[in-house]
């Protein structure tokens, strides 16, 4: 009984197989037949323009970002008279003017004689400053010392390329422990 139904089962299933054989067949003339029908339009591509490389002729002009340039334009507004900048250029720079403000840390403040002092922490190397000290590439100048923070005017260029002042502060940093 057991051979009966395995016969049976094969011969249905080659029956099926069969079947599928066919549509297959047919599947495949369709295709060949649309594949000769349809032809595609597809419009060739633009060849490349030309390149027509230039010689650069601005080398021996003066850099927009130079040092250079920018020592003669702060010099010539120092020039004028009732410039921000004139009492600025004509005084002796502080050896923490060479700092940009975010590469200083307020570690600390002392009071000594009844003055109070900021301690700034810079390159690792630690450093007293008092109300009127010099402190960054802004032109900042000490305004104000409290127990937590250090209070400074810079003097800086708006939008506009006029020198106007603008307050910052330096704030406590605690230690991570």
């Amino acid at each position: 009984m057991n051979a009966s139904r395995t016969l049976i089962a094969a011969t249905v299933g080659g029956l099926l197989l069969a079947g599928c054989g066919s549509q297959n067949d047919e599947l495949e003339a369709w295709m060949n037949q649309q594949r000769q029908e349809v032809k595609p339009t597809v419009q060739p591509l633009q060849p490349p323009k030309r390149f027509n490389p230039e010689a650069y002729s601005q080398g021996q002009g003066v850099e927009p970002f130079s040092s250079q340039k920018l020592s003669v334009a702060l010099k010539q507004e120092a020039r004028q008279p009732n410039s921000l900048l004139a009492a600025e250029m004509n005084r002796r720079r502080e050896p923490l003017e060479a700092y940009p403000l975010d590469s200083m840390a307020m570690v600390g403040s002392v009071v000594r004689n009844g003055q109070q002092f900021a301690l700034l922490r810079v390159d690792n190397l630690l450093y007293q400053v008092k109300v009127g000290d010099y402190l960054g590439q802004n032109y900042g100048r000490v305004t104000r010392i409290a127990e937590t923070e250090v209070a400074l005017r810079e003097i800086v260029q708006d939008a506009a390329g006029e020198w106007v002042e603008r307050p910052a502060v330096l704030q406590l940093q605690e230690r991570a422990r």
